[in-house]
């Protein structure tokens, strides 16, 4: 099924979505509509254009490709699935997913895969070409984000304060320098062979979506945030 969006409504253009049963919906001159395959469980959506906050927002297995940009809280606490997208995205990118992989070839804004947690299997991942504002990671309870930091070798790949407030998951940083001021509950060290094993996969993929050299990314020096605790706050409990 093809739509031509244009001005539609989101409300509009969420029924018919909703209310479609084929393997592969296509959305063409799509213009900041939201909540696009909210939900939604089969089958894929093509976007031709720029969708609106919360693209795939609680998505359950459905597969989404936007051939442009995304805006904000893309795969807002998506269960599984993916998400491709082939231009940069905005802020809260990930926002508390749980499940599912987030592709995303450019840049994404703040806050990138705040809360984002891991449950049993279900264990998220969000990989970026680019780099990620500041707060990468606030708040972490699970999962991958890999930053790549593609066209920025010379320059920081993530903004101020990645891993605040993080207690669980790790972040992966390619780059020769980590940023100067992370957080005193994060502990950061070069990356191993055992720790590149873990995001292989991803970073394959990655490739293979955006036709970039796996082997020139992976052989490069990575660096991995774990968490130092899993209580960042208990120093404010007057119990523990």
């Amino acid at each position: 099924m093809k739509i031509q969006v244009d001005l539609m409504h989101f409300q509009t253009l969420n029924e018919q979505i909703k209310a479609c049963e084929d393997d592969v919906i296509t959305l063409e001159n799509c213009i900041g509509q939201r909540y696009i395959a909210a939900g939604r469980k089969q089958g894929s959506v093509v976007i031709n254009g720029t969708p609106g906050n919360a693209l795939g927002a609680y998505l359950d297995g459905c597969d989404i490709v936007v051939n442009g940009n995304a805006q904000d809280a893309c795969g807002d606490t998506m269960n599984k699935g993916s998400i491709t997208i082939y231009g940069s995205a905005g802020d809260a990118t990930g926002y508390a997913m749980r499940g599912g992989t987030i592709y995303v070839r450019g840049n994404s804004g703040y806050r990138t895969g705040i809360h984002m947690k891991s449950y049993m299997e279900h264990i998220p991942a969000l990989v970026i070409g680019g780099k990620a504002g500041s707060f990468l990671g606030e708040y972490q309870a699970g999962g991958y984000i890999v930053v790549l930091g593609m066209g920025f070798e010379d320059t920081q790949v993530v903004g101020r304060f990645c891993g605040t407030g993080m207690h669980g998951g790790k972040i992966y940083l390619r780059t020769e320098n980590l940023p100067g001021d992370l957080p005193a509950q994060v502990k950061a060290k070069e990356a191993g062979k055992e720790d590149l094993a873990e995001i292989s996969g991803y970073v394959k993929n990655f490739c293979e979506k955006f036709d970039k050299d796996y082997d020139d990314i992976m052989n490069s020096k990575f660096f991995v945030l774990t968490p130092d605790t899993k209580n960042p706050y208990k120093q404010l409990y007057t119990q523990n």
